[in-house]
């Protein structure tokens, strides 16, 4: 009896020791020379609960700005079991976006892509798509292909909005998103395979970044079969209409070309159209819907706004023109100052994220291969740069070049080799969203509120009530 005891007892005792060895380890991980300073939390989970509690969507969440405070603007932490380094220096974020190429995410965010999408594979393979996405998103594509549309479809679903005597912000323009591009890239669909490709978005921005366990009835579960889901629906449509002779929209014909000499196949260019879809539809909506609430609660500024439609309105209506030009777009100064200013507040996340290729050295401290990188804007909220930095300010972007994504100040799209190529497409929807809005009278519900859980997010919706009344000629019918 004695010696079982004994038995036991050893065995237990190596499996204590065994699990104190692990978490030592976990928490002191190690490198080819010293890590910066920081807390890696409890094994695999880390401070992943830490740093996705919700938070007010226009402030820098207690998290970080503890952590920057304790440890400084670089620090290491192990977010979605993964190891991480987080980095506040502007400079430092930059660097690292032009030596990095491979994007850092959790495992969740890259099985939501799939192993063999073309925007995660070879720096070669990115630099492809990005050609082929700059000729449909970038200026002359969006003057020539996307302007009239995205312009009709916005007008269209502000006047259903106004029958109703309201709608969702962010609801209503991804419903505008999709019906934009899957128009542009599928040519016409059919009703029941659309309402399907509608009905599986809803499992994807809540989905994006989580532990990556997939077990039936998770979020990482449902994301994975709603993108089998999607991906069964458009390989169906493009056989169906091949096999039927029927036409496509342009833009697939730009996907599979290719762009040039080189060609996808059919997996590679629904693979493309997959995460085009998706990456479009989960951050445009939730800016969109967070600027309007900061529209809203500033008086002044919509005053501002109100006067500069009502002046785009009256020219238009004096020259008999029904659809807002390239130029309309670009005479909209204070709408872009307002939609710069929105970007810049809400910066509250990293928006520059990479995986460590070779081990770098910044100072004393070493960032190790096979780590992810995660670069904060927090330059947004700095005083030195931004006079009261936590104001919604529009005016103080007033004489600066407002066309520009990109600046040791200001970094709300990325930076680098994966700088967003869509940046331009964002603030084009924005702003024909933002002139038709005003062409009636309207106001956001007082519970509307815009919190971050790493993306945005609405807990009461983002509903405005909107009326057809208004004080803007509009005898032309424009």
């Amino acid at each position: 009896m004695v010696e079982v005891y004994e038995f036991w007892t050893m065995i237990i005792s190596l499996v204590v020791v065994k699990l104190c060895h692990w978490v030592y380890k976990w928490r002191n991980p190690t490198s080819n020379g010293k890590l910066p300073p920081g807390s890696m939390g409890f094994p695999i989970i880390g401070e992943t609960l830490e740093f996705m509690k919700p938070h007010n969507a226009f402030q820098l969440p207690t998290f970080l700005t503890t952590k920057i405070l304790r440890y400084g603007p670089i620090f290491r932490t192990s977010l979605f079991g993964a190891k991480v380094i987080i980095s506040a220096d502007m400079g430092l974020n930059m660097e690292m976006a032009k030596i990095n190429h491979v994007p850092g995410a959790p495992k969740s965010f890259m099985r939501l892509f799939g192993e063999n999408n073309l925007f995660l594979q070879s720096r070669e393979s990115h630099r492809h798509v990005r050609s082929i996405t700059t000729q449909m998103l970038g200026s002359q594509g969006l003057k020539l292909r996307m302007m009239q549309d995205i312009d009709l479809l916005t007008r269209t679903h502000m006047e259903i909005g106004a029958k109703n005597g309201g709608l969702d912000v962010k609801e209503t323009t991804s419903e505008i998103l999709i019906e934009c591009l899957a128009k542009k890239v599928m040519g016409d669909m059919e009703a029941d395979a659309t309402k399907e490709l509608t009905h599986c978005w809803r499992y994807f921005p809540r989905g994006w970044f989580r532990f990556s366990w997939s077990i039936p009835g998770n979020g990482v579960y449902r994301m994975l079969k709603a993108r089998k889901q999607m991906m069964k629906i458009l390989k169906e449509t493009v056989l169906k209409k091949r096999a039927s002779g029927e036409e496509f929209g342009e833009f697939f014909k730009i996907i599979e070309g290719g762009g040039g000499s080189e060609t996808m196949s059919v997996e590679e260019a629904i693979e493309y159209i997959f995460i085009f879809f998706v990456i479009a539809n989960e951050s445009t909506p939730g800016f969109l819907a967070a600027t309007v609430k900061l529209i809203n609660d500033n008086h002044k500024v919509k005053q501002e706004l109100q006067r500069e439609h009502e002046r785009i309105v009256r020219d238009k209506t004096e020259k008999d023109e029904a659809n807002l030009t390239w130029e309309d777009y670009k005479s909209m100064t204070f709408t872009q100052m307002v939609i710069n200013e929105s970007l810049r507040i809400l910066g509250t996340a990293p928006t520059m994220l990479r995986m460590v290729e070779h081990d770098f050295h910044v100072g004393d401290y070493t960032i190790p291969a096979g780590w992810i990188f995660m670069g904060l804007p927090s330059v947004h909220f700095n005083p030195e740069k931004y006079e009261d930095p936590s104001t919604f300010n529009p005016w103080r972007w007033e004489g600066k070049n407002l066309s520009v994504i990109l600046s040791r100040s200001y970094m709300p799209f990325g930076a680098g080799s994966r700088l967003c190529v869509g940046a331009e497409f964002a603030k084009l929807q924005i702003a024909i969203f933002i002139h038709h809005l005003f062409r009636y009278r309207w106001s956001m519900k007082t519970e509307t509120t815009v919190l971050r859980r790493f993306i945005l997010m609405f807990p009461c919706g983002s509903d405005i009530q909107i009326s057809e009344a208004t004080e803007v000629d509009n005898s032309a019918g424009y």
